[in-house]
């Protein structure tokens, strides 16, 4: 009898004691698919071409949007590790 009530706490302790949960690992996801958006904004020709300069190395979406974009990714990323599960949350209000 004690056996059974032993396996039956088994997947119980285990789920309690694993760090992350599923909310966290799906924003952890997301935030990776903005990091990468971010970077793939930042991408473009070098700085030098044949016959001169490249003057897209200075564009908007080069300086601006893209580290704004990855800066998001980045937060978004410390929210989903930081994030609290329910039973977290509820056990900590009783």
């Amino acid at each position: 009898m004690a056996a059974k009530k032993q396996t039956n706490r088994e997947p119980n302790e285990m789920k309690r004691n694993f760090a992350l949960s599923k909310v966290n690992f799906i924003i952890i996801g997301v935030s990776v698919l903005i990091i990468i958006v971010g970077f793939l904004l930042m991408t473009g020709p070098g700085t030098t071409v044949e016959g001169g300069f490249e003057p897209d190395i200075f564009s908007a979406r080069r300086i601006k949007t893209a580290p704004m974009v990855l800066f998001i990714g980045f937060l978004l990323m410390i929210v989903g590790i930081l994030f609290p599960d329910k039973e977290q949350r509820q056990g900590k209000g009783a």
